[in-house]
């Protein structure tokens, strides 16, 4: 899933275009939430792939995981992480806040 495929392009009056922001749900805590604890060299895109079967959806983990740097794809090993389930449910509050 490319989350930027429904995010509005802009132009401007001279021709440059930008995308619109993307805003990220908040992503409340569920009975179905795996907790995992990272080893060295883990990442979130990895992590994704393996809970998900979708790299791309690594920031679902971050947003769930504010202790993890907003700009990393690495773990810290030994700091448990919370894996938000079911992952549909993130995505359909994504999308609703996205596309209206």
């Amino acid at each position: 899933m490319n989350r930027y495929a429904d995010t509005t392009l802009y132009k401007t009056s001279t021709g440059i275009q930008y995308q619109g922001l993307t805003r990220y749900p908040e992503i409340s805590y569920g009975e179905d939430d795996v907790y995992t604890f990272p080893v060295a060299g883990d990442r979130l895109d990895n992590l994704a792939y393996q809970f998900y079967g979708d790299s791309s959806l690594y920031w679902i983990i971050a947003a769930a995981n504010p202790q993890i740097a907003y700009n990393l794809l690495y773990t810290v090993p030994g700091v448990q992480l919370r894996i938000p389930f079911p992952v549909d449910r993130v995505l359909s509050s994504f999308n609703e806040i996205n596309n209206g």
